[in-house]
């Protein structure tokens, strides 16, 4: 069994930052990708970001290529989704994810088998 548990989610205004964290217990945390997904009202989930195992290899999409930054701390287990410059249309929930691989990436080439509970993100324009 793997739990998750997110963190770090707020209101912020537009150009403002949040650093989101993902607490993760149970299985070795550092044999697996981790990923976050969001999921903002009326709209269907998205997958944002990924790191790999060793934390070599990221992903991004599109939307957030160049503001938002993932990183890994294996020794802790967390996971981190350090977002700048940010825009009312990142306002969501959050999730992050243990990747069933090693290999970083969006599915559904790579597969995620736990999610967290989520941490919400409004952005004030």
């Amino acid at each position: 069994q793997v739990q998750l548990v997110e963190s770090g989610g707020g209101l912020v205004q537009a150009g403002g930052s949040l650093r989101l964290s993902c607490a993760a217990s149970g299985r070795t945390f550092s044999n697996y990708a981790m990923g976050w997904s969001r999921q903002a009202p009326g709209k269907e989930r998205e997958f944002v970001s990924a790191i790999s195992w060793r934390g070599r290899t990221t992903y991004y999409t599109d939307s957030v290529k160049g503001r938002f930054t993932i990183s890994r701390d294996n020794a802790k287990n967390t996971v981190y989704l350090q977002m700048n410059s940010l825009k009312p249309e990142d306002t969501a929930v959050y999730y992050c994810g243990k990747g069933k691989g090693q290999g970083a990436g969006p599915p559904p080439r790579y597969e995620y088998d736990y999610w967290g509970q989520g941490t919400p993100v409004t952005v004030s324009s």
